[in-house]
């Protein structure tokens, strides 16, 4: 909670904080980086960084994170910030190093607001701050504690056992540990962190859901090449679409997420789009090996069923459940699957149970969208989930 003396005063500078954000969080990471190189070349994903992506998204948490302090004082921030603190543990970020981003992030706004920082003003950002910080570490903290890892030593080494083409671009690797051990447990929807080093000596991370149910003996992760004629290519898919091997191993991180399979019998919307079916292919996976019976509404939309990943596997769990219903919808469906739908995938026409939880996975407008039509579907807001692949700009938005 903001102390009495700092509402005021955040209450009335958030508008210029808020305009300047972008400016702040741009000059914040120059000068992280001038300082702390190793940090843009081991840690922080480079091509986030090139897009701006990422400083969209540490923007919209900071304006986020003093809005709901200002509107919702009593309200525990754990839920907003629990999607962040997840990927946090998944890379090994450590307390100590909040105190660096501090130093760096809070020399950018004098930088920028200039003499508008009094003494009082950054007194009240500095708590802001520390609030969103500490919040974030505990959270980190009992993620660590739960995973069995001291904080930040989330790594261990996998061998590649399995690798397969699902489509032109996407494949799947089965990975298992080194040391002969079981791969650790998971929760259906969670994702691992990968680490690999490129060619200019660069470790790069990035995350990736496990695509398989829990409680085998090995993981499976499902690796989309990320190309654009715009952006920079993805510098870790396409080292791993070029090089990964059988044999090889690689360097993983224990399992994170937020989006997860709930326990219980309820009903469940399972929405994604493109690569986004990674992790409900997870949750489908579970609840088929468990017998579930639950009623499990799955929606998938792709460019082709030639572009759908784990299309054969998809359906056949859909049909190993005895209450679940799968509709497609292909922007080119052509002959290969009549049963799809032309277009965008439209939950408008679909007969939802009362109290369904919908889980979304896909690219940023298809999750907005279908967040939209549910909400008119009358499904609470409070019942719908979602899990972002890379920077959450969801916030920002």
């Amino acid at each position: 909670m903001l102390s009495e003396q700092s509402v005021p005063v955040v209450r009335a500078t958030l508008p210029a904080v808020g305009a300047a954000i972008g400016n702040i969080t741009e000059l914040f990471y120059q000068k992280l980086f001038e300082a702390h190189p190793e940090l843009l070349r081991d840690l922080f994903n480079r091509g986030n960084q090139a897009t701006g992506d990422q400083q969209k998204a540490l923007a919209g948490s900071i304006a986020a994170f003093a809005g709901l302090l200002l509107e919702k004082p009593d309200a525990r921030p754990d839920a907003m910030l629990a999607r962040i603190a997840h990927k946090h543990a998944s890379l090994g970020i450590t307390s100590g190093q909040y105190k660096i981003v501090h130093r760096h992030l809070f020399a950018s706004i004098a930088e920028v607001l200039g003499d508008a920082v009094t003494a009082e003003v950054a007194a009240a950002w500095d708590e802001v701050y520390w609030l969103m910080a500490n919040a974030l570490i505990a959270l980190e903290a009992r993620l660590y504690q739960r995973t069995g890892a001291t904080e930040g030593e989330v790594w261990r080494r996998m061998e590649i056992a399995e690798r397969r083409q699902e489509t032109s671009d996407v494949l799947s690797l089965v990975l298992r540990p080194t040391d002969g051990g079981p791969a650790a447990p998971f929760r259906p929807g969670q994702y691992v962190s990968v680490q690999v080093e490129l060619p200019d000596g660069a470790r790069q991370i990035r995350q990736y859901s496990l695509s398989s149910a829990p409680g085998r003996p090995n993981w499976r992760i499902s690796v989309k090449r990320v190309h654009s004629v715009t952006t920079p290519d993805g510098e870790v898919s396409t080292w791993l679409h070029d090089n990964a091997q059988p044999g090889d191993t690689l360097t993983v991180s224990a399992p994170f997420g937020d989006l997860v399979l709930p326990e219980g019998n309820g009903p469940l919307l399972l929405a994604s789009a493109g690569i986004g079916n990674t992790p409900m292919l997870a949750m489908l996976d579970h609840l088929a090996s468990t017998g579930s019976h639950r009623p499990v509404t799955v929606i998938h939309a792709d460019r082709s069923p030639a572009d759908h990943a784990h299309r054969a596997e998809q359906l056949g769990l859909v049909r190993a459940l005895p209450n679940a219903r799968h509709h497609l919808w292909y922007e080119v469906p052509g002959d290969q699957a009549p049963e799809a739908a032309t277009g965008q995938a439209d939950v408008s026409s679909l007969r939802l149970p009362a109290d369904v939880t919908a889980y979304l996975c896909g690219p940023l407008p298809f999750m907005r969208a279908m967040r939209g039509d549910l909400l008119r579907h009358g499904v609470p807001a409070e019942r719908i989930h979602y899990e972002v692949f890379g920077p959450d700009l969801w916030l920002g938005q």
